[in-house]
């Protein structure tokens, strides 16, 4: 909604990203990376809009949005969400996956700009969807990742209870290109077991191109077979970030950058 915080935070993000200081996040991917925002940054992932179809049958993703937000040196908060409208058949607007998460390296390599890989973990809580009798969960995640000339890597290793109330286990690889490249391919793969409800594997390409150290925009298809039912996904979207002083005044000093 135009009123919401959230839409004023993104609106306000996008007049003062040429004021930004350099930041990077993880779109179009459903795991992460080893990396946090800088202290007094802000990170946001958004995606306007997204299709996901299944046996004839489409939801469209509109608005997903990621906000990263570093707190002190090596942690950062995490809030997520995302809006689904059935398409065919039609049916009412919600709110989904939303969750509220705590990210800490552990370990700072590549990612930090140091020797090494780097090692990272996230884990949080997971809220009720607006519509149906979902409950809280919970989840946590380790990261491993790693950067080289011709690109990275980032793995992911997560446990979960869902809001259904039932374990889940994802795991997951990230693959990028040259990072020094301007437009640089991506893909990943990853599979899910919710036990006792589905099992997920998927795949996905796309490409990230970085206008600016502050700005990029991404566009990636997925295709998954959950319990052997293809699942086909388009997604876009941006990432931005800029110093949380720039909008609270506050005057936080960015240390470093997330690469």
């Amino acid at each position: 909604m135009p009123t919401s915080p959230v839409w004023r935070l993104f609106i306000a993000s996008i007049a003062l990203v040429s004021l930004a200081t350099p930041a990077l996040a993880y779109r179009p991917f459903d795991g992460t990376d080893a990396a946090v925002a800088d202290p007094g940054e802000v990170e946001i992932e958004f995606q306007p809009a997204g299709v996901i179809s299944s046996e004839g049958e489409k939801t469209l993703i509109a608005p997903a949005t990621v906000l990263n937000f570093g707190i002190v040196k090596d942690w950062e908060a995490v809030f997520e969400g995302l809006v689904q409208t059935p398409l065919t058949p039609s049916g009412p607007t919600s709110l989904a996956a939303a969750g509220a998460f705590l990210k800490y390296v552990l370990r700072e390599g590549a990612f930090q700009d140091r020797p090494g890989p780097s090692i990272a973990t996230e884990f949080g809580v997971l809220f009720p969807d607006s519509i149906g009798d979902s409950g809280f969960g919970a989840r946590i995640d380790g990261i491993i990742s790693q950067r080289w000339e011709w690109g990275s890597v980032s793995l992911n290793l997560a446990g979960e209870l869902t809001r259904a109330q039932k374990a889940d286990l994802f795991s997951g690889v990230i693959l990028e290109g040259p990072f020094k490249w301007k437009i640089r391919p991506v893909a990943e793969f990853f599979y899910e077991e919710e036990f006792g409800k589905e099992h997920t594997i998927s795949g996905l390409v796309g490409a990230i191109w970085q206008v600016q150290d502050t700005l990029s925009f991404d566009v990636a298809f997925r295709h998954a077979s959950v319990n052997g039912v293809p699942v086909n996904e388009v997604r876009a979207g941006l990432t931005i970030g800029f110093p949380l002083r720039l909008l609270t005044g506050a005057g936080l000093q960015s240390t470093g950058v997330r690469r």
